[in-house]
């Protein structure tokens, strides 16, 4: 045997998915066929194995392998064939991947595909069909589209197009017309050809035609012309085919009749275009084109276009259905408008409407009769024609019919105006000729009476119009309703009606009428035979000029053979075919004499036999029988002879024979004839019939016979017997032939079963012969055969007897309990050897009788089942259940569909009594229609199931007995997915689940095996975690059966999805299996991540039930689940994990976990999913003997976890921080169980927590408040007392810990609760609230409303709690609470004015004032003293006085500039008032309050921005940077605010304001560094967070974000914001950042933050070309020095190597400004020490970016460079490219800045006075605006400015920090530049130390007080005095070469006169250019400030 083969041997013994999925194409082609074979062999559709192999065809037919696909093809057509409509669930996947697949493949590949797509419909799988075509036409290759089409095309054709609603093709074809491929467009209208046959043409060419290509459409049109006839199917569906009787080959002759109503049945259903196009909205385009100004219009034009505009949209052919009422309304009012033309058009539109809404309109339509009928007086014919077509319209269109018209038409009858009353007839006579039999034989007596009283008008045209109408009635009814009538009338009258009523030819309407129908029907049918006389396969076909080719003629009766559940070969099935051409046998016996039966036998039979037969004597007889019997018996070829043999015995010794030996002698020739021919005829049973029966009779011969009659049945089976013998018996004189005959059909009974019988026949024969027998015999005989009966069908016959009488039907009962029913296991013993006495098989319990009741069910009887009045539903009810009863309780599904749909709305009845009765009514329906329930019912089992949840015990047991009713009609298996869906729904209750889940129990206990059961196994495992213990134990119960029911195999198939108790018991219950238990485990173990040699250990060490200790991490990790915990606790145990910790918070992760949490106020039940979370992480985090505990079903376990956890709580404060939100998820666990021991421990535990993290100082973050408080609010309404109390101080121990405005949501949210008492408690813990924490809720006191809409509750204790709530806020708001109850009632304000009157009273007596004095004294004292009064009252709240956000506030506002405290302002009613007070709500206020507060900000700066004076702006200026500072703390508190769910609003606000204050360029300079700083990290760390895009609006949140900090980049100060990002590129400190946090580490973090900074800078350099003398260079350079100096030259060197972005850009930002100013540059080093040693890193980098640009020549020409930093006195540089003119213009430019601001003027001036001293000549020029030209002007190095020693810090006075420079001053000051010629260096050397000393003194001094500085401190002035007296010294000495010494302006920053007119607002129009030019005063008050500094009078500073 060669390898292949072993592989292909060994492979047939794996399971089928094994083989299928083979990597060996051949093993997969194998199981192909053994699988296409397995199908073929399955017979029963129901068969559990092709529920097995179903859900492999998805993939087998994808196989990439085309011969294995092909295969795969066959074995599903196989499959199809064999199955039933239920394989119609795996449709979906399966036809999914054919059209991935197979379109595309071989031709005999696709055509494969193509009839298995064929099969799915036959199995009614028609919409998964049609989706499945959907996709298949979009696919991109031309060639897997035709496919697709064509069988769409073969579906339609063959089905029709009842079974493939055509108006889902007709949505396809329309992109499919231009489509690129040729053939696909061909193939397209092919398929619009073949709906042309269904649907007609007209239809197709309404829809399609507008959506297709004029050349299309020509080309269509054509084609079109040669569509002809309509179309009949000629293939049926499955259920069809299973309907339909097998003998359906009837001669033509015997058919006759039968024949044409055979072709009236399948002319097909006319379909209605209306259904076809999708509704069309025209409201809305209404709404919009001005249609309701127009209608009110006083010019009747623009009325008429107004309405000829609605006339437009409602000529659409189906318009969506809406409210319509106002439009009716309108339109009326038109109707009767005096402009003729708006009401012909108005008429029009009612027509429009009508026809485009059909019944939609039925009620705005009776609303406007009567109206129309009244205008038709007018006499205007446009008028009158308008009204008559809309009057027909409206009645044509089913708006109106003539039951409702009654009183309106007896209205025009009798109206005044002869033309009303003739035209009203005239419509009448419409109606009626339009409206069909069964309508007028209803309404004819209500109309006749009418018409009768109208031939008596006065005016002939209504005569006339009365006789049309009587004419009309006759026509349709005949005239025996007129018969009466026409009495009354006058002969003449009388002569003329019955001449019109002859002239319409009603009187031979019926006749001709039914011809024509038989007739057209021929003809038709014939046309359709020659049409489908060839088959097509492909949609193109039908285009003109391509005709297949003919095929074999398509015999209508050889296609009703089931071609998909035809289980034999196809030999069998030609076979059939055959058989059903062939005519029928002759059962009728022909008379035929003695001589001719005794010469046809010739020699087969000995002639003295005959002639002893004949003989008179008894003996030579019996001889001669016996011969004969021997004779037969040896006999070959026996078939030929029967007949005659018979006819022989039946003639001699005949059925009057009197000798019994002979007799029974004859009997059993007859027998073994009949038992062994191959083909008894059914003439021979004929001939024999009587004569037997006659021998039944007979004592003697009544085995014989009986035993006779048994073999005829077997040979032509028991149906065609019991028909004969039926008229034998009842017309048979001897009574005994009666009763043995029935004795006999009792045997016949329980041998053959009743599937051959015709029951109706059978007990129709027994209750009319048999029982109203006198003979008692017969009657008894006749109870027997009932009796056997009830055992094959069951208690449905009792149905059929019940006009049988009293004593009869208890005789019935007491035989019925004898025979019970036994349905499918009542087998039969004998069987039917004749194959065509199939054909009366109906099949077990449908041979009963069914009746078709659809005629019953009227729309009426559907009308009132919706009806408002509860009689008239109940009364139809009831009328359901009188058809039942008179249906016999046996019903076919024909028209169940609406009943079914009417019944499902009365199951939502608010009349309960009404539910169960039409509970009662679907139980009775079910019953009546048998298996066909379950689809006739359209799903209404999940409405039925949902009665469970009812609170009301006897609506249960309702829906349990309709269920019971359900389960009889169908098999349990058919009802198990509803009841799988109701049991996971939430909604049915406990005890709906416990009724549930016995109920289910009980079916599954009469089931021995089960395989679908297992379906429930998920929802009852879950139930075993229900706070229910009826519900668990239930569950508990079902889960049993479910395991019995189910293999072993399937429970371990399902079992991984199982967790918690409900493993445990199903491990318990197949404890034998060990193996299984083993894999169960090991699975476990494996889905967690161990490895599986782990998994065995874990096994076999838990084998006993306890794992072992040396196992216990193992064990943890692969037995998640509470199952598999041994629930039995060993000491042993516990003392070998004591010592370890309880906690271990090693490896949590509390972030992410806090992340995963959905913060919801509402609460929700814990799901499965989550209970197994929090199992796993309890396991993972908690010590093993503490989590077995807690995690145990006893509550005493988990009482003890309690008390351990109790005990250690000192000790493991800190530990239990870390997975408090996992104990939090188990409380809210134990909160939903309904153990009161366990939760009173929880309770008593909860506050000894929380007070333990209050001594942590540790406040609840958000998400353990969103995972812990909706459950705590929603549980707090416990039933019992004492818990509630617990609950309840609990509660108000978290509001004082967390922050009752995070808390007052969740309480707000328990106000909605479904219970009572936690309504109560809600309401009081507002007013608890309201009462000790009203400032800090103050913000939401708006939902005072929904306490105040309690005060109408029926529950007396919720009126009480909601009034006393509302007293409480009475006393603390005072009157003002009335703004916040919202609209009450009279009723309402009543009650709360005496609660309230009643809380005054309450006030006096205890002498606490007056209500709401309180508050306002309170905001009285906050506005005088601070918030330090507020504090002590407890008035703060928390969220001032101690954050309790998760991220720390930085940057605490500079408020303190006037004075030391801020009033806190409490938010009035009406909001604040000023802009004081708004900046106090900003600052202080919850982030709701604050939003009043940004309003009157918004406000005030829109106001200054459009002041043209600008003064407004001056004063806002000072608060800018206190509003900034403000809002920059708001930020972060209104981001964390709505990250708990709440509003953006806040938010919003905050962003707003902050973009409207840097909108105004001086508002933004005036914003301080400091504040700035803050701002931007904020701004920039809310851009990085993750969580922002969640929020409420958060996309535009962050636009948000990005708009503002580009505004404050272009507005706000550039040096501060330079300084400011440069600072920000160090690493943020880590509690700056949110929380909680991402798992990303901090540096990652931060890296992103860097990002964003080197982005903002980017933006800042990239204009420092134009913004260059905008900048404060000396302090820009000093941020880039600290930052060089803090990462030292090895980091740099790191850095760079690793291209650090951060270092990257301060290089850049250092490069361009060395490129800008050049050389230049080192004159702005004022504030970097210089001299330090080492040499300052950034006089490197520097140098290294002159010699770039140097050698690059890009520097910009500033001045004379320099090469060294050290002493250039002795250097003599080149002389200066611009002149000295320029360089002094320069100086004076700074100095006169400096001179203009407060900060520096001091300084500017000495500056000033020390330029007029090296140059005196100074003086005169700039007191006349010039400087001198020749002045020659040399920069110093900056050695020359301070002291060689590095010990102290740098000169300057204001820099005496330089890591903290931009902090240390409130007020924003610029660098004092007092630099001396370097001469004097020594001299003033002491003078310097002691300055620097003093400067660092105050430098200390500045920082602790930095709130109260300003302006310039005494250590600065100290260094001035002592510099001043330095110069004077030098003046004195006469240092001649003084003017010539290099001096150098440290400030040189080109500023060109441009003074900071932001911060010294006086100055408002600077110079453009050159120097500021001064007017002669203030050059005289400059001179004498100037002249004080030269006599050292410095002591006025």
């Amino acid at each position: 045997m060669s390898e292949e083969e072993k592989l292909l041997k060994e492979a047939k013994k794996l399971p089928w998915e094994d083989r299928l999925l083979h990597k060996n194409w051949k093993v997969r082609n194998e199981a192909n066929i053994d699988l296409a074979s397995l199908c073929d062999s399955i017979t029963d559709p129901k068969d559990s194995r092709l529920r097995e192999i179903a859900p492999f065809f998805k993939k087998t037919v994808a196989d990439s392998n085309a011969p294995v696909q092909d295969k795969a093809l066959d074995a599903l057509i196989a499959f199809l064939k064999a199955a039933d409509a239920d394989a119609g669930r795996y449709a979906k996947e399966i036809c999914d991947a054919i059209v991935a697949k197979c379109l595309t493949g071989r031709p005999k590949t696709v055509e494969k595909a193509q009839a298995a797509f064929m099969l799915w419909v036959e199995l009614e799988a028609v919409d998964v069909f049609l989706d499945s075509m959907e996709k298949a036409i979009k696919n991109k290759v031309a060639k897997a589209v035709v496919p697709a089409i064509d069988v769409m095309f073969q579906a339609l054709s063959e089905f029709g197009a009842k079974v493939i609603p055509p108006k889902r093709i007709l949505k396809m074809l329309p992109e499919l017309f231009d489509h690129q491929d040729q053939y696909v467009r061909a193939s397209s209208k092919g398929l619009t050809l073949e709906l042309c046959r269904w649907i007609g043409k007209d239809p197709v060419k309404s829809i399609l035609f507008e959506k297709m290509r004029d050349t299309m459409k020509k080309e269509l049109e054509a084609e079109i012309v040669n569509v002809m006839g309509t179309a009949k199917p000629s293939r049926k569906i499955r259920s069809e085919q299973d309907r339909e009787p097998e003998h359906e080959a009837v001669s033509e002759a015997a058919a006759g009749t039968g024949a044409v109503e055979d072709s009236a049945a399948d002319t097909p259903q006319e379909i209605d275009e209306y259904e076809l196009v999708d509704p069309v909205d025209i409201l809305t385009p209404l709404e919009k084109s001005g249609f309701w100004d127009g209608v009110k219009a006083t010019k009747w034009s623009e009325r008429k276009e107004a309405v000829a505009e609605l006339t437009k949209l409602a000529s659409t052919k189906k318009i969506a259905p809406g409210d319509f009422t106002e439009v009716c309304r309108t339109l009326k009012k038109l109707v009767t408008d005096v402009n003729i033309a708006v009401a012909v058009e108005a008429i029009q539109a009612i027509g429009n409407l009508a026809r485009g809404l059909r019944t939609h309109f039925s009620g705005s339509s009776r609303f406007l009769l009567p109206i129309l009928l009244e205008k038709l007086k007018e006499k205007k014919p446009a008028l009158t024609e308008s009204l008559t077509q809309t009057l027909q319209a409206m009645h044509k269109a089913g708006c109106l019919n003539l039951v409702d018209i009654v009183e309106d038409v007896k209205t025009g009858t009798k109206n005044k105006v002869p033309l009303v009353r003739s035209l009203t007839l005239n419509w009448v006579t419409f109606c009626i000729e339009t409206s069909n039999r069964a309508v007028i034989l209803k309404v004819h007596k209500d109309y006749v009476p009418i018409f009768m009283e109208c031939l008596n008008d006065g005016t002939p045209d209504v005569r006339d119009a009365a006789f049309s109408a009587l004419t009309a009635v006759a026509k349709s009814v005949g005239m025996r309703p007129l018969e009466r009538s026409l009495e009354k009338l006058d002969d003449v009258r009388r002569k003329k009606l019955a001449e019109m009523i002859a002239g319409s030819g009603s009187a031979v309407s019926d006749v001709t009428s039914s011809a024509a129908v038989q007739n057209s029907g021929r003809a038709v049918s014939s046309t359709e035979f020659s049409e489908a006389s060839f088959v097509r396969k492909s949609a193109a076909s039908m285009l003109s000029g391509k005709r297949p080719v003919s095929s074999a003629p398509a015999n209508k009766k050889g296609a009703s053979v089931k071609s998909g559940n035809n289980k034999k070969v196809d030999g069998a099935g030609r076979l059939e075919t055959a058989k059903l051409t062939e005519p029928p046998e002759d059962i009728e016996p022909a008379e035929m004499s003695l001589e001719e039966i005794e010469s046809r036998l010739g020699t087969l039979i000995q002639a003295d036999i005959i002639s002893q037969l004949k003989s008179a004597l008894w003996k030579e007889r019996l001889e001669a029988i016996s011969s004969l019997k021997q004779l037969v018996q040896g006999l070959q070829g026996l078939d030929q002879s029967v007949e005659i043999f018979i006819r022989l015995l039946c003639a001699i010794p005949g059925w009057n024979e009197k000798n019994v030996q002979v007799q029974q002698q004859a009997i059993e020739v007859v027998t073994y004839l009949a038992s062994n021919a191959t083909k008894f005829p059914k003439k021979c049973v004929v001939l024999c019939l009587l004569g037997i029966s006659e021998r039944v009779a007979d004592i003697k011969t009544r085995a014989h016979a009986m035993k006779c009659l048994t073999t005829f049945s077997e040979a032509v089976g028991p149906g065609f017997v019991f028909e004969r013998l039926y008229k034998i018996m009842k017309e048979h004189k001897n009574p005994k032939v009666l009763s043995e005959g029935l004795l006999w059909m009792v045997s016949a009974v329980e041998d053959f079963g009743v599937s051959h019988l015709k029951l109706k026949d059978l007990i129709d024969f027994c209750k009319d012969t048999g029982l109203q027998s006198s003979a008692a015999a017969t009657r008894n005989a006749t109870i027997k055969v009932l009796g056997a009966l009830h055992k094959f069908i069951g208690p449905d016959i009792k149905g059929f007897l019940t006009d049988v009488k009293p004593a009869l039907l208890s005789a019935l009962d007491a035989e019925y309990e004898k025979n019970p029913f036994e349905g499918a296991s009542a087998a039969p013993k004998k069987t039917v050897r004749a194959s065509e006495s199939t054909s009366l098989s109906v099949g077990g319990l449908d041979g009963l009788p069914r009746e078709d009741i659809s005629g019953k069910i009227t729309p009426n009887l559907l009308k009132s089942l919706e009806s408002p009045d509860w009689k008239v539903r109940l009364e139809s009810i009831e009328a359901v259940n009188k058809i039942l009863e008179e249906a016999n309780k046996r019903i076919q599904p024909t028209g169940t569909g609406e009943l079914f749909s009417a019944l499902k709305g009365r199951l939502y009845d608010s009349n309960k009594n009404l539910i169960m009765a039409t509970l009662t009514t679907i139980g009775g329906v079910a019953s009546a229609l048998g298996p066909a329930v379950e689809k006739a019912s359209k799903g209404i089992l999940s409405d039925i199931l949902k009665c469970l949840g009812d609170n009301k015990k006897h609506m249960r047991e309702s829906t349990l007995s309709t269920l019971d009713a359900w389960n009889a009609a169908v098999h349990f298996d058919k009802m198990v997915p509803y009841i799988t869906s109701a049991l996971t729904d939430a909604k049915l209750g406990a005890e709906g689940r416990k009724d549930l889940f016995d109920w289910s129990s009980r079916q599954l206990s009469g089931l021995s095996d089960f395989s679908d059961a297992v379906h429930l196994l998920k929802p009852a495992a879950t139930a075993m975690m229900d706070k229910s213990s009826d519900v668990r134990k239930a569950a508990e119960g079902c889960i049993g059966e479910i395991l019995r029911v189910s293999g072993q195999e399937i429970i371990e198939k399902n079992i991984k999805d199982i967790q918690g108790p409900a493993l445990a018991l199903i491990l318990e219950r197949v404890k034998p299996y060990s193996s299984f238990q083993e894999s169960i485990e090991s699975s476990k173990g494996v889905s967690i991540g161990v490895a599986p040699k782990t998994n065995t250990k874990v096994a076999k060490s838990t084998s006993n039930g306890v794992p072992k200790h040396g196992n216990r991490a193992v064990v943890s990790r692969a037995i998640p689940t509470k199952g598999l915990r041994p629930e039995t606790i060993l000491s042993v145990q516990d003392i070998a994990v004591q010592s370890q910790a309880l906690l271990n918070v090693k490896d949590s992760n509390k972030e992410e976990r806090e992340r995963m949490v959905v913060r919801k106020f509402k609460f929700e039940e814990p799901r499965v999913d989550q209970i197994q979370d929090l199992e796993n992480d309890m396991m993972k985090y908690f010590r093993e003997d503490l989590h077995r505990r807690l995690l145990s079903t006893d509550f005493k376990k988990q009482v003890d976890g309690l008390e351990m956890l109790q005990k250690a709580l000192p000790s493991i404060g800190k530990e239990i921080i870390e997975v408090l939100d996992i104990l939090l998820r188990w409380f809210v666990l134990q909160f939903c169980k309904s153990n009161t021991t366990c939760l009173l421990k929880v309770l008593e535990f909860l506050p000894e927590l929380f007070d333990s993290l209050k001594g942590e100082a540790y406040a609840l973050t958000e998400s353990e408040a969103a995972i812990f408080l909706p459950c705590l609010i929603e549980k707090v309404g416990h039933n019992i007392e004492k818990v509630r109390e617990k609950m309840r101080d609990l509660t108000k121990q978290i509001v004082q810990m967390y922050s009752a405005t995070k808390c007052y949501p969740y309480i707000l949210e328990g106000l909605r609760s479904k219970n009572n008492r936690t309504r109560i408690e809600c309401v009081d813990l507002v007013g608890f609230l309201i009462d000790h924490h009203g400032a800090e809720i103050s913000g939401q006191l708006k939902s005072l409303q929904i306490v105040a809409s309690l005060t109408t509750e029926r529950d007396g204790e919720i009126r009480k709690a909601a009034l006393n709530t509302l007293a409480t806020g009475y006393k603390i708001l005072g009157e003002d609470i009335w703004r916040y109850v919202g609209k009450l009632t009279d009723a309402q304000k009543s009650m709360l004015d005496d609660r309230f009157k009643w809380k005054v009273r309450e006030m006096e007596k205890k002498r606490e004032g007056r209500p709401g004095e309180a508050r306002a004294a309170l905001r009285r004292s906050v506005r005088e003293n601070g918030p330090d009064v507020a504090e002590q009252s407890g008035e703060i709240p928390q969220s001032v006085s101690g954050s309790i956000l998760a991220r720390k506030s930085y940057g605490q506002p500079d408020l303190n500039m006037e004075r030391h405290l801020i009033p806190r302002v409490l938010v009035g009613v009406s909001g604040p008032t000023n802009w004081n007070e708004a900046l106090d709500i900003i600052s202080f206020g919850s982030p709701e309050q604050s939003v009043e507060g940004m309003k009157v900000v918004c406000h005030e700066l829109t106001q200054a921005t459009n002041d043209p004076e600008g003064s407004l702006i001056d004063e806002l200026i000072k608060d800018a940077d206190r509003l900034v500072s403000c809002l920059a703390n708001k930020v972060a508190k209104t981001f964390d605010f709505s990250l708990t769910g709440a509003s953006s609003r806040s938010c919003k606000y905050v962003l707003n304001t902050l973009m409207q204050t840097f909108q105004n360029k001086r508002l933004a300079h005036a914003v301080k560094e400091n504040t700035l700083d803050d701002l931007i990290t904020e701004l920039l760390l809310w851009l990085l967070d993750e969580r922002v895009p969640h929020m409420d609006d958060g996309s535009q949140l962050l636009k948000a974000l990005n708009v503002l900090m580009l505004k404050i980049l272009d507005n706000a100060d550039r040096t501060s914001s330079f300084v400011v990002l440069i600072n920000l590129l160090r690493p943020l400190d880590p509690s700056r950042w949110p929380s909680p946090a991402t798992n990303e580490t901090f540096a990652a973090r931060n890296q992103k933050f860097s990002d964003l900074v080197v982005k903002c800078l980017i933006k800042l350099t990239k204009v420092l070309q134009s913004t260059i003398y905008d900048v404060d260079l000396d302090r820009i350079l000093q941020s880039i020095h600290v930052y060089l100096q803090e990462l030292g030259m090895e980091e740099i060197r790191r850095r760079a190597g690793a291209d650090d972005k951060p270092l990257r850009m301060v290089k850049t930002v250092l490069h361009e400004l060395v490129k800008l100013r050049g050389a230049a540059i080192k004159g702005h080093l004022s504030l970097v020490p210089i001299d330090m040693k080492p040499q300052p890193i950034i006089l490197a980098y520097i140098d290294l970016n002159l010699e770039t640009l140097a050698a690059a020549r890009m520097l910009t020409s500033t001045g004379p460079g320099q090469a060294h930093w050290g002493d250039a006195g002795t250097n003599n540089p080149a002389p200066a490219n611009n002149s000295a003119d320029a360089q002094l213009k320069q100086e004076l430019a700074a100095i006169f800045k400096k001179i203009a601001d407060k900060q520096t003027c001091t300084i500017g001036l000495y500056e000033l006075y020390r330029i007029t001293q090296l140059y005196p000549k100074m003086e005169k020029n700039a007191a006349a605006g010039r400087t001198p030209s020749s002045l020659p002007i040399s920069t110093p190095p900056p050695a020359s400015l301070t002291v060689s020693s590095p010990e102290f810090a740098p000169l300057s006075p204001v820099h005496t920090n330089s890591l903290n420079d931009s902090k240390s001053f409130s007020a924003k000051s610029e660098p004092t530049n007092l630099n001396l010629p370097p001469s004097f260096t020594d001299n003033r050397a002491s003078n310097v130390i002691n300055t620097r000393v003093l400067a660092s003194e105050n430098a200390l001094l500045d920082q602790r007080n930095e709130r109260f500085i300003s302006g310039v401190t005494s250590g600065t002035l100290d260094a001035i005095r002592e510099r001043m007296k330095s110069m004077q010294l030098a003046a004195a000495a006469g240092n001649t070469d003084y003017g010539t010494q290099p001096v150098m302006s440290v400030n040189d920053s080109l500023n060109l006169g441009q003074t900071r007119t932001l911060d010294h607002p006086v100055m408002e129009n600077p110079a453009q250019g050159g120097v500021l030019p001064m007017d002669e005063k203030a050059l005289s008050g400059l001179q004498a400030r100037m002249e004080r500094l030269k006599n050292g009078a410095l002591e006025s500073l």
